[in-house]
């Protein structure tokens, strides 16, 4: 991070909105740049590597949100937090299949936006600055946890820096039923809201990561409760 200030890149086509909300996380000692399309935030985010995170809105014309998204995620796993109309339940938890850490509804207050970006800026940083940077193994399952690199049966497999951090909570806590609540704040970094599935959203994808590589039934949903990673995986029926 330049002068240990966050380098912000904020991308959306309400100017106006821009301007308002550069100026008040420059205000809060972000550093903030601001991009209008989808195109050039694409452009952008694929030839540089100065920002710490992005700041997307869904709605962009042309190219969307969610095509900037995906085209990112292919190559970089640059921390995003997805701008979402409220109610657009669909387009969030779309967002967060394709790999966003978190979202925020528009419009949103500039102070929590602040607040969100410094929660993913903790997350992705606290396991870096573990001490121990020796890996864990359970299930075939190889995290490094020093270079942020999991391996299955050999094989890599590319997580975001959310559900890297999911995948090391659980496995630290083999055996032990989380809450969705201590996993949203742990986590995420933020405590569990209404109608809140951003965390259900990382297990699945973490699911669906280690069963393309031949690893199934080890992280079970407990019902109104959380998620356990399971000492023995769980049959299949």
């Amino acid at each position: 991070m330049e002068n240990d200030k966050i380098n912000v890149l904020l991308v959306d086509d309400d100017k106006d909105l821009c301007a308002l909300l550069q100026e008040f996380l420059e205000g809060d000692g972000f550093r903030v740049d601001a991009i209008h399309s989808g195109d050039e935030a694409i452009k952008t985010l694929l030839n540089t590597d100065q920002y710490d995170t992005v700041v997307l809105d869904i709605m962009l014309p042309g190219t969307s949100g969610l095509d900037v998204l995906k085209s990112v995620r292919a190559e970089k796993q640059t921390p995003i937090l997805m701008l979402t109309g409220r109610g657009d339940d669909i387009d969030r938890i779309v967002g967060l299949e394709l790999g966003a850490d978190d979202y925020l509804p528009k419009p949103c207050n500039p102070r929590e936006l602040g607040a969100r970006i410094r929660a993913i800026i903790r997350r992705t940083q606290y396991l870096k600055a573990t001490p121990s940077a020796s890996p864990s193994e359970l299930h075939g399952i190889h995290l490094d946890i020093g270079a942020r690199q999991v391996t299955v049966n050999g094989k890599s497999v590319a997580l975001t820096g959310a559900e890297f951090n999911a995948l090391s909570y659980l496995m630290e806590r083999v055996g032990q039923t989380i809450s969705k609540q201590e996993m949203t704040q742990e986590v995420l970094k933020r405590p569990l809201e209404a109608y809140d599935r951003a965390m259900d959203v990382h297990v699945s994808r973490i699911r669906q990561k280690l069963s393309a590589a031949g690893v199934t039934n080890v992280i079970q949903s407990v019902r109104g409760v959380g998620y356990q990673m399971l000492t023995v995986p769980q049959q299949s029926e």
